[in-house]
């Protein structure tokens, strides 16, 4: 499992485009995978054969994992990393021969009395899914597992927390028995006083909900239930707060009329207003360098590379945030090629995992959809959103030296989600109306 960014460090098989004893070219794409920011294609590291595919499809594997072996015309196992342990000849190795040992899972002595010696194996999406849900350790271990070895799969712990907030065990011949739930610091029993025994529970109703009226369930693909996870994860991590402010870009709205041809003459591409607001959001973020941060438990990490994420919408409906790295280094032109390439590279499914990585600032664009404003919900790890609605032409009050007068502007309300932990309203608000004032003095004589 090739690693496929900097903080991924497991990735899901979506699908194998060859099976054992097909025919491989070296580079040719032999699987899917999926990590939580991308889908990207596997090539194969060599020519030969595929001696053994070693997971199956939708099984979530650590990064360095071997997942599959090529036989090359020499008879050499072609695609075991250096630190892979070799498999003797005379052992044939199929799926389940092969302990999944993760450079990111945790090896503990079994619980006495499970029957499997040696040391047991949790992946990190156990560990994960323990973490979430406050199972400590010492808890774990009792937990039966159904994997190799007496492992605990993902179906092994998924079954035990449906049970274990009633404190109940599913108990009758041949079925698991889970404990109830114990302190993380366990009392040894005496060796002569035998430990005592659960008492039989009637195990729950695990009855599908049924649903009356005319509806229509759908199953939420793998990218939707992501999405929903890293949106509630923030709610549950920020202390959300979002202030609103209004700009007259009418400036900048005559600008790009004016402009826009010459610019995909001379640039071969074509300028959205989406590079002209990220250029007024770095411009407040040197500013205000607090908006580019995040939290560390206790300390507050402010980045001083400048990193703007662009939340884009797939055609699918769904939502992914490509990241311009070095917006601040960038001017509008080169600002514009990053916009128009990575909306590009996300809508077709091309993009690469660091696309999406290392965002400190989101903004996203409400008003392509027709909305006025939003209420963004913040991209953690980072601290601030800010939300740009549809530009509109209203009637407004001008203020001059010879008096107040009624002109049809081009109007757009900004909206700026900011986490309260560290960002006050005091200092929201000032970077929202700093932006708003960038907006509506742009200079409508500038080149580009």
């Amino acid at each position: 499992m090739p690693k496929m960014g900097e903080s991924i460090m497991e990735a899901t098989i979506l699908k194998w485009h060859k099976k054992p004893g097909d025919a491989v070219e070296q580079d040719e794409t032999v699987l899917d995978i999926a990590t939580d920011k991308v889908d990207s294609e596997v090539p194969s590291t060599a020519a030969g054969t595929i001696d053994e595919i070693l997971f199956a499809e939708n099984e979530v594997v650590a990064v360095g994992t071997v997942i599959a072996r090529i036989r090359t015309g020499a008879n050499v196992v072609a695609a075991t990393p250096p630190n892979a342990q070799p498999v003797p000849a005379q052992e044939p190795v199929t799926t389940h021969d092969i302990p999944y040992q993760p450079v990111s899972s945790v090896t503990h002595e079994p619980a006495a009395g499970n029957g499997k010696p040696g040391a047991r194996f949790y992946s990190p999406l156990v560990l994960k899914i323990a973490q979430e849900e406050g199972i400590p350790l010492a808890e774990l271990e009792n937990i039966p597992g159904t994997g190799l070895d007496g492992r605990v799969s993902k179906k092994d712990i998924l079954a035990y927390v449906a049970v274990r907030g009633n404190n109940a065990a599913p108990a009758s011949s041949g079925q698991l028995s889970y404990p109830a739930k114990v302190s993380s610091q366990p009392q040894p029993y005496p060796q002569s006083q035998p430990q005592p025994q659960p008492q039989p529970q009637p195990q729950p109703s695990l009855a599908p909900t049924t649903y009356t009226g005319n509806v229509e369930i759908i199953e939420m693909d793998r990218m939707r239930k992501l999405i929903a996870k890293h949106m509630t994860d923030s709610k549950h991590t920020a202390a959300h707060v979002t202030s609103f402010a209004e700009a007259d870009v009418t400036n900048l709205v005559l600008w790009r009329e004016k402009m826009k041809k010459d610019f995909e003459k001379r640039e071969n591409e074509k300028i959205t207003f989406t590079p002209l607001f990220i250029e007024a959001v770095v411009k407040c973020i040197k500013k205000y360098p607090m908006l580019n941060s995040s939290v560390d438990g206790d300390r507050i990490i402010i980045k001083k590379d400048i990193h703007i994420g662009m939340a884009t919408a797939l055609p699918t409906g769904n939502l992914i945030v490509p990241v311009i790295k070095n917006a601040d280094q960038l001017n509008l032109v080169g600002l514009t090629k990053q916009v128009n390439g990575l909306a590009a590279s996300a809508r077709t499914g091309k993009l690469k995992p660091d696309d999406t990585m290392g965002g400190t600032f989101t903004l996203t664009n409400v008003g392509t959809f027709g909305s006025i404003m939003g209420t963004p919900i913040i991209n953690q790890p980072q601290v601030a959103i800010m939300a740009v609605g549809a530009i509109k032409k209203r009637p407004v009050v001008i203020e001059t030296e010879q008096g107040d007068s009624i002109a049809i502007r081009h109007m757009m309300y900004i909206s700026l989600s900011y986490d309260h932990r560290i960002i006050d309203g005091a200092l929201g608000s000032t970077f929202l109306n700093a932006v708003s004032r960038e907006l509506e003095n742009f200079d409508g004589n500038r080149s580009f």
